[in-house]
C-alpha cells in the first residue's frame, strides 16, 4: 500500500497566519528550532513572462537547451548525523542532491558542476562563497540541508541563489516522514526549475506504465508506477493477465487500464491504495483504450459492437455507458482536453487513421489531421495548446499539432516511437520505443517541444505505455 501524503511546505511566520516577506536570506536554522520556520518560495514567473525584466536570472526554455545553464547543487548537509528509517541523515543529504542534479540536468536546461565540488558546511547554506561558486562556472546555485525531527519526521530546507548578483531567490521547506524523503528532493528540483524557467513543475510526478519481460511471443505485461525518474518503483499486478494502456485519475488514487483476466479484454480500475480492481463495464464486448476525464468523473473508452468500434463514456465508479460515436469504421484513443469540454480522437472513417476533434457530448466531430501517412494516440497537452501523437508512415515518431489540426512538428525520428503521454507542466512528451527482432525489446523516452532533449527513462525491466500522471497533492 502506498503511504498517505504527509507532506508540509514549511513557513516562516511573525505571527499566527501571518507569513514574512521573503527578502534578505534568513538567520541559520538552529536544528533545536521548531520546524516551522523557513518562508515558501517567491511564486514562479507565470509561463511567457520575462524575469529578466526584474534583472532576474532566467532560463531560456527554447535557447537553453543548446547553452544549458551552469548550475551549482552540491551535497546538502546535516546539523547531526541522525540513523533514520531511510538513512543516516548525512548519506541522505548526498542523495537528495543527487536528485536535484538528476531531475535539473535531464530538463536539457541545466549543465550541474561535475562532482568533486566542495563541500557546505551547515553554517553556509545561507551564506554562500559566492566567489568560490562563480569561478566554478556556476551561475546558479542550489544549497540545502537535512534535519531529523524529534517526531520522527524529516526537515529538508532549499535555497536558490543567483552566483553573480549574488541575491536569493527563492527558498522552500518540507516536513516530511522519512519513507517521503525523495518528495523533497523533486519538490526542491521543481522549485529551482519554475523560478529560472517560469515554466511550470513537473519532476514531482509519477507514471503508471507496463512492466514488460520475455520473448516477443509471450511477453509478460504487467502494472508498474514508478516517480518521473524512475525511483520508487513497484510492480501492481502479478504478470498472469496481461495488462495495457494504464492511466492514472486525477486525484491519483485510481488506475484505469485493459487486461486479459480470464482471457476476456475488459477495462478495470485499480485501487493504488488498496490494491485491489473491479471491472468498469460488463465484458459482454471488447473494450479498450480507457482515459479519465479532468474532473475525474468519466472514463472515456472504445467499445466494439458488431464490427463496429465506436467512443463511449462512462463513471468512474460504473454505470451505464453513453455513446459519442457512430460513424462506421473504427473510433478510438479519446482523450479529453483539459477544461473537459473537447475530446480527440482517432478514426478510420475516412478510408485511414486521422485525428478528429468532438464536443464532450459527441457533437461537432471534424477531422484536424491532413498529412501524409496516418495519426493514431492523440492526447490534449495540460496547457491546452498542443496535441500530442503518434505519425505512421515508414516509421513511427512522435508529433505535436494545435488543436486545429495546424502547425505540425514531430519531435522524435526513432523507428518505433508510439504511445505519447505529457508532462504535468506540458513541455515534456514520455513515449515506448520498441525495437525489431526475435526479443522485441521496448523501452520509455521523453522529449521535450524542442526536439532536442530525447533521453532513456530508466525501468526496472522493460517499458511501454507510459501513463504521464499529475503532480503529486
Amino acid at each position: 500500500m502506498l503511504h498517505k501524503t504527509i507532506f508540509a511546505v514549511v513557513l516562516a511566520v511573525a505571527a499566527p497566519g501571518v507569513v514574512l516577506a521573503q527578502t534578505a536570506p534568513a538567520p541559520l536554522p538552529s536544528p533545536s528550532a521548531p520546524s516551522a520556520q523557513f518562508p515558501a518560495q517567491s511564486p514562479a514567473q507565470p509561463t511567457g513572462t520575462n524575469p529578466q525584466q526584474q534583472g532576474e536570472l532566467v532560463v531560456d526554455v527554447v535557447g537553453g537547451v543548446s547553452a544549458p545553464l551552469g548550475i551549482a547543487i552540491p551535497v546538502m548537509p546535516t546539523s547531526d548525523v541522525v540513523n533514520t528509517p531511510a538513512g543516516r541523515t548525512d548519506q541522505l543529504g548526498q542523495q537528495l542532491a543527487q536528485i536535484v542534479t538528476t531531475d535539473l540536468r535531464n530538463s536539457g536546461l541545466f549543465k550541474p558542476l561535475a562532482s568533486g565540488v566542495k563541500p557546505v558546511l551547515f553554517p553556509e547554506v545561507t551564506a554562500p562563497t559566492f566567489d568560490y561558486w562563480g569561478g566554478a562556472g556556476a551561475s546558479a546555485l542550489v544549497q540545502g540541508f537535512i534535519r531529523a525531527n524529534s517526531d520522527g519526521t524529516l526537515t529538508v530546507g532549499c535555497y536558490l541563489y543567483d552566483v553573480f548578483s549574488r541575491v536569493e531567490l527563492a527558498r522552500q521547506g518540507f516536513v516530511v516522514p522519512p519513507s517521503e524523503w525523495r518528495r523533497a528532493g523533486h519538490k526542491c528540483a521543481d522549485m529551482v526549475y519554475s523560478k529560472l524557467t517560469g515554466e511550470g513543475p513537473y519532476f514531482d510526478s509519477r507514471v503508471v506504465y507496463v512492466s514488460e519481460t520475455g520473448p516477443k511471443g509471450k511477453r509478460i505485461k504487467r502494472l508498474a508506477i514508478m516517480d518521473q525518474d524512475g525511483g520508487n518503483h513497484r510492480f501492481l499486478t502479478n504478470g498472469q493477465a496481461i495488462a495495457l494502456t494504464p492511466r492514472l485519475s486525477p486525484d491519483q488514487r485510481s488506475i484505469v487500464y485493459m487486461s486479459y483476466i480470464d482471457d476476456r479484454p475488459a477495462i478495470y480500475v485499480y485501487d493504488v491504495e488498496s490494491g485491489r480492481q473491479r471491472l468498469l463495464v460488463p465484458n459482454t464486448h471488447l473494450t479498450f483504450a480507457p482515459r479519465v476525464s479532468p474532473d475525474g468523473k468519466w472514463v472515456l473508452f472504445s467499445m466494439a459492437v458488431e464490427g463496429n468500434t465506436d467512443i463511449y463514456r462512462v463513471p468512474l465508479g460504473g454505470g451505464k455507458a453513453q455513446r459519442l460515436t457512430d460513424a462506421p469504421g473504427i473510433d478510438t484513443g479519446g482523450t479529453y482536453s483539459p477544461d473537459g469540454s473537447r475530446i480527440v480522437f482517432e478514426s478510420d472513417r475516412s478510408g485511414t487513421q486521422q485525428l478528429y476533434v468532438m464536443n464532450a457530448d459527441g457533437s461537432q466531430q471534424q477531422r484536424i489531421s491532413f498529412g501524409s501517412g496516418r495519426y493514431a494516440t492523440p492526447v490534449w497537452s495540460p496547457r491546452g495548446n498542443l496535441i500530442a501523437f503518434t505519425k505512421i508512415g515508414g516509421s513511427f515518431r512522435i508529433g505535436v499539432m494545435s488543436p486545429a489540426g495546424g502547425n505540425e512538428q514531430l519531435l522524435t525520428d526513432g523507428a518505433q516511437d508510439e504511445g505519447p503521454s505529457w508532462s504535468p507542466n506540458g513541455r515534456v512528451l514520455m513515449f515506448f520505443r520498441s525495437s525489431g527482432g526475435g526479443n522485441g525489446r521496448a523501452d520509455l523516452w521523453s522529449v521535450d517541444l524542442t526536439g532536442v532533449n530525447v533521453r532513456r527513462v530508466p525501468t526496472v525491466l522493460d517499458g511501454s505505455d507510459p501513463g504521464w500522471g499529475p503532480l503529486r497533492p
